[in-house]
Formats: structure tokens, sequence, C-alpha cells
């Protein structure tokens, strides 16, 4: 892979309750904290308290939007990258990303993971999806774990 940063993506809902948003916020601080560089759909809920928890760590943020103007992005995305394909961004979002982490979302996370899925991403559950092929975590302490061994993977 070269010199390039590990992409982390964070996907999750549109709408997400506080205690989600904390968990989302927690795991943006953790990308940031691993040096990889964290990837969302840009807009709000979980991807706004991800990016928000990336930035105040000094991280670098990147959305992928689904319209075609960078003003939609939430105010904690760095580089934000209109792809005027609504949901079909899904798979970019996936596709990118050297690590998911899923948190609970409706079908527009879970078409990520599909994506993911296809794409053999190796995808932290988060958000109880219980889907075969994704790691199953139990907590945030447990989510930092399975993100710091599966970037010394990825290194090696």
């Amino acid at each position: 892979m070269g010199k390039q940063r590990i992409t982390i993506s964070v996907i999750g809902g549109h709408d997400a309750n506080e205690k989600v948003e904390q968990l989302a916020h927690k795991i943006g601080e953790i990308i940031s904290n691993v040096g990889a560089v964290l990837v969302c759909g840009g807009l709000d809920g979980v991807m706004k308290a991800a990016a928000k928890g990336a930035k105040e760590a000094g991280g670098l943020t990147i959305g992928l939007l689904p319209g075609k103007d960078k003003a939609d992005a939430n105010p904690y995305i760095d580089i934000a990258l209109p792809t005027t394909i609504g949901y079909a961004r899904n798979a970019m979002v996936a596709c990118s990303a050297d690590i998911i982490v899923a948190l609970p979302g409706s079908h527009g996370t879970l078409s990520e993971i599909c994506y993911g899925l296809v794409y053999k991403k190796p995808i932290i559950d988060l958000g109880n999806w219980n889907k075969e092929g994704m790691i199953k975590v139990k907590d945030v302490k447990e989510a930092e774990e399975q993100i710091k061994k599966l970037i010394s993977k990825i290194r090696r």
C-alpha cells in the first residue's frame, strides 16, 4: 500500500440518538488517535458525530456526499467530495475503506455493510447487525482493539 494513509469508514444512521452519537464521536476520536483518515457520508447523525470526534482529536475527515453541493457537508468534514449519485455513494464509502465500523442505522447503512462484504472489507459490528462475515464487538474498547489489530495486519 506504500505510504498511503489508512482509511476507516464509519457508517450509521442519519437520525441517531444521543447514545449512538456518543459512540460515533468516540470512534472518530479513536480513528484520529491511530493515525487513520475518517471517511463517511458527510451528512448528519452518526456521520457528523464521528467526524466531530475525529476533528477534535486532530484528525482528517472526508465526506462522500450524495448530492452536488459541498455546502451540504457537516461542519467537521475537511474534504467534501460531492458525488451526485445519491445512495449509490454507499458503494464508494465501503470500497474506499481499509476498515469499516458499522454503528446502528437503517437501510442505507445495511447497503454499505453489504458492499463492504462484497468488497471483502473488514467490518467491525458495533451496531448489532449480526451479519455473517462481520467482526462482532460488544463495546468501544473492543472496537478500538480490533481497529489496532486490523491496522497492524494491513501495514504488514
